[in-house]
């Protein structure tokens, strides 16, 4: 009994390392953004009209750390995927490291690839529509604070949903998941993917097709590749047997 509690205690320790690791990784990933943040908020708002508007000094410093903040983010998204495998490593056997390992770089690209879709296609399209809701009927006039809390809003959780298919195929070749669950909650995660799309984008039909396809599209891309891994390692723990 106080082996296995030891043991325990083990893992909790490692645990705490690799969580205090990656909160420094972020800390440092977040000055350097700092460092750059103005630059990276001329590059956010150059297809802007006029200037944003500030209510106090405030303000200004809370958009530069919110921009600091999801850059350091995305740039912690790595080291974090590394320390968690580096986790669940000793639990592996050395072929399932090499594959899980290969994963890491591929969280990254898939959460700037969904950044830079609800940055570069959707945003533009809500934006664009909310603005037009107040031709002639209203004066428009945007505030640092709102801009960016109304972008972030709408195009980070696209980051997150982005990395479905790369989470789906490493928990299948942990054998936490299989394709048969997922086929079997189909219809329940187009529905929880719909309520989604609603919510994070106006009430018109066109912004939420733009949503609701790609995140469909990702689901049974998320499916066929875990079947995909799930045969893979069927076929290699059935040759692991024979040879037995």
């Amino acid at each position: 009994m106080e082996s296995k509690d030891l043991h325990v205690i083990e893992h909790m320790e490692e645990l705490r390392s690799r969580i205090i690791k990656t909160l420094i990784g972020f800390v440092a990933f977040f000055i350097m953004s700092f460092i750059f943040v103005q630059d990276i908020y001329n590059l956010l708002i150059k297809d802007l009209e006029g200037k944003l508007a500030v209510l106090g000094p405030s303000e200004i410093l809370w958009v530069y750390m919110i921009i600091a903040g999801v850059c350091a983010i995305a740039a912690t998204i790595p080291l974090a995927a590394y320390q968690l495998w580096r986790f669940v490593a000793p639990a592996l056997k050395p072929e399932e490291r090499r594959v899980t390992f290969r994963f890491i770089p591929g969280l990254f690209i898939l959460f700037i690839t969904g950044i830079s879709f609800g940055y570069f296609v959707l945003f533009p399209i809500v934006l664009g529509f909310l603005t037009s809701l107040s031709a002639g009927q209203f004066e428009m006039m945007f505030t640092a604070e709102k801009y960016f809390r109304f972008m972030i809003n709408l195009i980070l959780p696209f980051g997150i949903l982005f990395e479905m298919p790369l989470v789906v195929m490493f928990l299948t070749r942990l054998g936490i998941i299989n394709p048969a669950v997922l086929k079997k909650s189909r219809k329940i995660s187009y529905f929880v993917l719909v309520i989604i799309s609603i919510l994070i984008t106006p009430p018109d039909i066109i912004s939420d097709i733009l949503v609701i396809v790609p995140l469909l599209v990702l689901y049974e891309v998320s499916v066929q590749l875990s079947n995909m891994v799930y045969r893979k390692r069927l076929m290699k723990d059935e040759s692991a047997l024979s040879v037995t």
